[in-house]
C-alpha cells in the first residue's frame, strides 16, 4: 500500500504520512514545538461569527 504524502503544516516540507514518524503531521520536533508555541501564545484564533449581544441570554418579559 502506498503511503500518503503530505506537507508539514509548519514549514511546508514534503513528508510521507507514516506511523514510524512520531512527529506527524510535522516533519520534525522543531516544527512540532513551533506550532505548540503558537497555540500557547494564542497566535491561532477562531474567527468570531456573531456579535456578543447575540450570545447573551435575554430575559423574557
Amino acid at each position: 500500500m502506498k503511503q500518503p504524502i503530505v506537507n508539514c503544516p509548519q514549514c511546508g516540507r514534503v513528508i510521507v504520512w507514516d506511523p514510524a514518524n512520531r512527529y506527524r503531521p510535522f516533519c520534525s520536533e522543531r516544527c512540532k514545538m513551533i506550532d505548540l508555541g503558537q497555540w500557547a501564545t494564542e497566535s491561532y484564533r477562531i474567527p468570531e461569527t456573531g456579535k456578543q449581544e447575540d450570545w447573551e441570554i435575554k430575559d423574557e418579559e
